[in-house]
């Protein structure tokens, strides 16, 4: 039996991609093929949208916390929300790639380092088949790190993961199939 396979686009909100630097926009563009290519093969899309608290620049209701224009989902997609870099903690996300037959993920999205890493590693440890989009995931510098060495420091890292069965597997766009 075939794979189900789904996409994740984790916080791909203006709060994170307002005024994108050149990586951030460069990411929205792959967004934007891997969603045209998910949706002809009729691939469930699904949005985790961060909610952070009062203030935050991803509050709920507030133009920060909205998805991105450019990504915008139709209305088949699946909002999940989130209020954890883990984007299965305490969520419904589990359970909606449970009842959709869900068995292998590809990731994309934002804070590599935050979101994108613990999604990927608690997605591993519920036995998911994860492929992490290597171009498909951004995040800020930090003041130490720039955008470029964090996504590649952690595109390495994941892929070196440790896992018996569910190893995380890191491709570029151009090596994605649904």
């Amino acid at each position: 039996m075939a794979a189900q396979t789904a996409l994740l686009l984790i916080d791909v909100q203006n709060g994170l991609f307002d005024e994108a630097y050149e990586e951030e926009a460069a990411v929205l563009h792959i967004l934007v093929e891997l969603l045209e290519r998910a949706r002809d093969q009729q691939v469930p899309i699904l949005y985790i949208q961060h909610g952070g608290g009062s203030g935050h620049p991803l509050e709920p209701g507030t133009p920060g916390w909205q998805i991105h224009p450019l990504v915008a989902p139709h209305s088949e997609d699946i909002i999940v929300h989130k209020s954890a870099s883990d984007a299965f903690y305490e969520s419904s996300l589990h359970d909606t790639l449970q009842s959709l037959g869900v068995t292998r993920l590809v990731v994309t999205g934002a804070q590599t380092e935050y979101c994108v890493d613990a999604t990927c590693r608690r997605a591993a440890s519920l036995n998911y088949d994860v492929y992490l989009v290597a171009d498909g995931h951004t995040t800020s510098d930090n003041g130490k790190l720039t955008t470029a060495q964090i996504v590649a420091h952690h595109n390495h890292l994941l892929a070196q993961l440790a896992h018996p069965t569910h190893p995380i597997r890191v491709l570029p766009t151009t090596d994605i199939t649904f």
